[in-house]
């Protein structure tokens, strides 16, 4: 087992962490409250389709209760074969045992790829090492984190409970964040059918996406929000658009005012400094 050390309890302790860094260092297991496990599985729309993964699954509550409230399917990641064999016969007794898996490693050397859902309740420093592990995820993969943010990603939503029992920290809420992992579009796209006079150079920090709709030399800005694969740009003079990313096309699904003619074309991904045809 990871040895534990001062700084990092005394770190957990003075912030309100029941939080688990499991690279070099250990911090006490201190449980979800059973409101705030469902307010991580709501927020993330769990449902049977989905397979959550926890990292830091501790007694494995989140991913029996994703399995037997919701009909997902699950894998725990925990370091303490304790807590990984206790969660196995938990597991056993809620009936989901064909669902859900526990796996005694270290949470920097999981395979997040299969995961639809990744929940998470570490420290700080923790979710920062993960991010760029967690960016890369397929887009419209839902991660949720109680209490501890990701930096400038910011989240999607939000949720505060009241949690009168929490066992660390004087404050008694709990925050629960909810990120969707936004598709890639950053670059220049060229309008192709009716938009073929049309361009989009974008630029893209995380969700949010900024840059320049081109036609004939004349440019607007526009801005929008990444929500997995679908692009919403705020409305405009000419119109907003909702586009969705397949591939190397961003297809035009919805828009309105003089774009609404667009519907059903596409941007593609183009090359160089400028769109040509």
């Amino acid at each position: 087992m990871q040895r534990r050390t001062l700084s990092t309890l005394l770190l957990a302790l003075c912030l309100g962490a029941g939080a688990r860094a499991q690279s070099g260092e250990e911090v006490p297991f201190i449980t979800s409250p059973d409101n705030v496990t469902l307010e991580m599985l709501r927020l993330a729309g769990v449902g049977p389709r989905d397979h959550v993964i926890d990292l830091g699954s501790g007694d494995g509550r989140i991913v029996i209760t994703a399995a037997r409230r919701f009909g997902a399917s699950g894998l725990g990641v925990e370091i303490v074969p304790q807590l990984v064999e206790s969660s196995r016969r938990s597991a056993q007794e809620a009936g989901v045992a064909d669902r859900v898996k526990f796996a005694e490693q270290d949470l920097f050397k999981t395979d997040l790829a299969p995961a639809t859902v990744v929940t998470m309740y570490l420290l700080p420093e923790v979710n920062m090492q993960l991010r760029p592990a967690l960016l890369a995820l397929k887009p419209g993969t839902r991660v949720v984190s109680h209490d501890w943010d990701l930096g400038d990603w910011k989240p999607d939503r939000t949720s505060v409970l009241e949690v009168p029992d929490k066992k660390v920290g004087l404050v008694k809420t709990s925050q629960v964040h909810l990120w969707t992992v936004p598709a890639q579009v950053q670059g220049l796209w060229c309008g192709t059918g009716p938009l073929r006079d049309f361009s989009l150079r974008l630029t893209q920090k995380h969700q949010a996406v900024e840059g320049e709709l081109l036609r004939k030399g004349r440019s607007r800005t526009i801005a929008g929000t990444m929500e997995g694969n679908v692009l919403r740009t705020q409305s405009t003079r000419v119109g907003a658009l909702v586009l969705e990313k397949q591939g190397d096309e961003l297809t035009v699904k919805e828009g309105d005012g003089p774009l609404a003619l667009a519907r059903g074309t596409a941007f593609r991904r183009g090359e160089g400094e400028a769109c040509t045809g």
